[in-house]
């Protein structure tokens, strides 16, 4: 049982790290390709502190890989599996809202 939990502990760990809204749009920023800060800061319009903060949680959770060439460093998905468990939570979320339009449409019709 210790080990089960000691498991539930590191995926909590990495939920935790993916409950940042800011986390999920670098990640949807870097699904297509390796990107450096200056890229990031460009396509989420936001201060380059703020992102390199966050780039920095992720890659210490090995959520992100970087590579420097020169003066840039180069940030990607370190396993393509995060951005299908993102990509699964969106479609919970779709059909969460689905739901919830309907039973709207019941409560107004009646």
């Amino acid at each position: 049982m210790n080990k089960d939990k000691t498991i539930f502990e590191m995926q909590a760990e990495i939920c935790k790290v993916l409950s940042s809204p800011m986390r999920i749009e670098i990640l949807g920023a870097l699904k297509d390709g390796e990107k450096t800060v200056t890229e990031l800061v460009e396509i989420l319009g936001t201060q380059k502190a703020n992102v390199s903060q966050h780039l920095s949680v992720m890659r210490h959770k090995n959520i992100l890989k970087s590579r420097r060439n020169g003066v840039n460093i180069y940030y990607a998905i370190a396993n393509t599996k995060v951005i299908q468990a993102c990509t699964l939570m969106k479609e919970v979320l779709a059909e969460l809202l689905t739901e919830r339009s309907k039973m709207a449409g019941m409560i107004r019709k009646a």
